[in-house]
């Protein structure tokens, strides 16, 4: 993937950037494997908003992906990888030896043509999703299993990897692109490789109606608001927010308050946090 500049012939314009979409070979999606994605705009049965800053947007469909990879010893080739709205990570298109097609996350390197295949008999190759006994220690993979048979729960967005670092017994040991480094059970699956559209992040959205088409919605201070409708509201002018730190709308700490449960049941399979200390 590389990235394209645009022409400053508006001010936002000017250091707006965005994807070439070099790597796109397959411009339709298969319709087959679409289904009709409905705008919930952040809220819930009742109609309250419980997750704030979303709404709009263009309308998009769901790509529906294999994150499971469970058809075993059948080859699959590549006809296609294509741009998928609702993921920072483009898609292949597969087609097994039997006609069956399928999306899945497409690995950098992956191209129209290559073949790959799923189960404990595939090559360590890109692409291929193998269970982590099978795979060699220091080999980067994607699309991590947490639990044998649920499908790939990590590692999935764009330019993304984990390392397998060791395997003994029942796990392997993983350092996942946090820094952190946990147990995952070594029999779950993975997929070989780094997840594609590595350049990503270094996209630059450059206007905030660029933002709206994605379906965000604006977000205010809390600073500028009333003393009723946040904690850091109220005052003269632009006066401190009166706390001893900031906090949330609802009044809890933000900024480094640790909000994971400290009894949680997944908690034993952490060896190292993100932030380099081991759990207690």
């Amino acid at each position: 993937m590389g990235i394209k500049k645009y022409g400053p012939y508006t001010p936002s314009r000017r250091n707006m950037t965005g994807s070439d979409f070099s790597e796109i070979t397959k411009k339709t999606p298969e319709k087959s494997l679409l289904v009709s994605k409905n705008s919930i705009a952040g809220r819930n049965n009742q109609g309250k908003i419980t997750v704030r800053h979303r709404g709009g947007g263009g309308r998009r469909k769901y790509r529906i992906i294999d994150f499971k990879r469970y058809k075993d010893e059948c080859t699959a080739k590549v006809i296609g990888i294509e741009y998928d709205p609702n993921r920072t990570a483009n898609i292949a298109l597969l087609e097994y030896e039997d006609g069956t097609k399928a999306y899945i996350l497409a690995p950098q390197g992956l191209k129209d043509g290559m073949t790959i295949m799923n189960g404990p008999a595939a090559e360590v190759r890109i692409g291929n999703c193998l269970p982590l006994a099978n795979i060699p220690v220091g080999e980067s993979v994607h699309n991590i299993e947490l639990y044998p048979g649920r499908g790939g729960q990590l590692v999935r967005s764009a330019g993304n990897s984990a390392q397998l670092m060791a395997k003994e017994g029942k796990y392997a040991t993983l350092r996942l692109p946090s820094g952190e480094m946990r147990l995952v059970p070594i029999e779950c699956r993975a997929t070989i490789g780094t997840v594609g559209n590595i350049d990503h992040n270094l996209i630059n959205i450059g206007k905030a109606g660029r933002k709206r088409h994605m379906g965000i919605r604006p977000t205010v201070r809390g600073s500028v608001m009333n003393p009723n409708d946040h904690p850091h509201g109220g005052g003269e002018g632009r006066a401190p927010i009166g706390r001893p730190g900031p906090c949330t709308p609802w009044g809890k700490p933000a900024l480094g308050y640790k909000t994971r449960k400290k009894k949680k049941a997944s908690n034993k399979m952490i060896i190292r946090r993100r932030d380099g200390k081991a759990i207690k």
